[in-house]
């Protein structure tokens, strides 16, 4: 059973400060400024030996309309729909606002336990609002500080009670068991072939692998791109749920947001993210924390999700988030959505050929899907896509056929001799994946030209089949076996 608890409360009480401290990292943004948050954001928590699924949310705003705000309020309802228990969260230096006690009283009309909490009660500032939190009528007030931890104590004998009165709650249920004659002959409730997945267990919430560790976390495809492409739109469609916030206004997400699921089997981890302007654009400070965030997500990525606006495909701002994505050696895939609206195709799609072809060199054979996130066309080909490209990432060639391959194109194209001085390539070998790594033990790495160094790269994946995915090749030096060594008869 997974325990799960929501943090609920108007803009800027410390919600996101106090979801990081549990989760033991800072994952939420967090600022003066009121109502950074806007999507909810899960992580795993855990206070002392309690552990559990947390859900920052957005500041509980009164707008029933359309607007953004009523969607963001939203969000927060049906995070506090699937919790089972909710933190409510006051400013106690600033007191009881009438807004807590508007939203106080409809979080009473619900089936979720509450808990109140009189956050930033540090020194003695916040007495007064702690005495006057018990007006909202849901028990009595945590203490608590989430930017020093204070309270810490208090909050784990509210969640402990909480979460034990769960557990007993689903012990205590009837399980109605069919007679075995009812049960179909297919089905056999001690069929021990089903494992369970394994935890994610990565520091952060963009898990990396370090080189010959056993994979153990989901595929994680980071969907990146300017504002307003449909990043979120294209999530939302995938997992058939409006779990993202969406809207006509640009730069709605401000968070990189991840969303497991999964596709033939394969865990995903769908990581939503900001639309990245220009840095020469961005003036906003929170719109510059949202950009960095955008650019760790790219980190802990292995497939990435260029997302293209079909009336500007591959312009100069796109090319500079694919080429910070090869940078760091993540597989990318090229995603063309709102094709269904697209007036010239054969125009855009020669646009992008020319721009991959004279801007983008280093990686051949990226593929291109065109789709339309909202009416769901193409979706399957471009998951697809992402497993064949993370596929191909994580490729591994033998040894021996490497040096063969090597052997015979030195033997048809030897490499140059400048200045007269040959170069000797002797041996190769795949030093890592993720993204293919290669070593050469090469007599002048300083004098080979750069030019042989790709035609050797570009061979490479011709001969072995690999596109569309980031190679790397290093040029080292052998030991010289005699020297520091005294020559003999002195």
């Amino acid at each position: 059973m997974t325990f799960t608890v929501a943090i609920v409360g108007r803009p800027n009480v410390g919600k996101s400060t106090l979801f990081n401290r549990l989760i033991g990292k800072r994952m939420a943004l967090v600022d003066d400024q009121p109502g950074v948050t806007r999507d909810r954001r899960e992580g795993e928590a855990y206070l002392f030996d309690r552990r559990f699924r947390i859900i920052d949310t957005a500041g509980l705003e009164e707008a029933f309309d359309g607007s953004l705000e009523a969607r963001m309020r939203q969000q927060t309802e049906r995070a506090v729909e699937d919790a089972d228990l909710v933190l409510m969260l006051i400013d106690a230096r600033v007191g009881v606002m009438p807004i807590d006690e508007h939203f106080a009283k409809h979080l009473r009309r619900g089936k979720t336990p509450i808990a109140l909490m009189a956050n930033k009660c540090e020194g003695k500032v916040g007495d007064e609002g702690l005495i006057d939190a018990y007006r909202l009528g849901l028990g009595e007030p945590i203490p608590f500080s989430a930017e020093h931890g204070l309270g810490s104590s208090d909050l784990y004998d509210v969640i402990s009670e909480h979460m034990l009165s769960a557990i007993e709650a689903k012990a205590t249920a009837e399980v109605r068991v069919p007679p075995k004659d009812k049960i179909p002959e297919d089905k056999h409730l001690d069929d021990q072939s089903e494992t369970q997945n394994d935890e994610d267990l990565g520091e952060d919430e963009f898990e990396g692998f370090e080189e010959g560790e056993k994979e153990r976390g989901p595929l994680q495809l980071a969907i990146v791109g300017r504002p307003n492409v449909g990043k979120s739109t294209l999530i939302n469609k995938l997992i058939d749920e409006d779990r993202l916030l969406t809207g006509p206004e640009s730069g709605i997400t401000r968070d990189a947001i991840a969303v497991e699921w999964e596709y033939k089997g394969r865990p995903l981890k769908l990581v939503d993210t900001a639309g990245l302007r220009r840095r020469s654009k961005i003036e906003d400070k929170i719109e510059k924390l949202s950009a960095s965030d955008t650019i760790r997500a790219l980190k802990y990525a292995q497939v990435v999700a260029l997302v293209l606006d079909p009336d500007g495909v591959l312009d100069k701002q796109d090319l500079t988030i694919a080429r910070h994505v090869i940078d760091e050696g993540r597989a990318l895939i090229i995603v063309i959505n709102k094709w269904d609206i697209c007036k010239d195709k054969d125009a855009v799609m020669q646009r992008l050929k020319d721009r991959l072809l004279t801007s983008l060199p280093q990686v051949k054979g990226i593929p291109v899907v065109t789709i339309s996130a909202l009416k769901g066309h193409k979706l399957n080909k471009m998951l697809d896509m992402v497993l064949d490209v993370y596929d191909i990432w994580n490729i591994r060639l033998p040894t021996a056929g490497l040096n063969r391959w090597l052997a015979e194109l030195l033997e048809r194209h030897p490499p140059p001799a400048p200045g007269g001085r040959r170069i000797k390539l002797k041996y190769i070998t795949q030093a890592r994946a993720r993204p293919p790594t290669f070593a050469i033990s090469c007599s002048l790495p300083e004098d080979l030209p750069a030019s042989y160094t790709r035609f050797l790269e570009n061979n490479l994946r011709q001969t072995f089949d690999i596109p569309g995915v980031p190679l790397r090749m290093h040029m080292k030096k052998g030991d010289n076996p005699y020297a520091g060594k005294k020559k003999r008869n002195q």
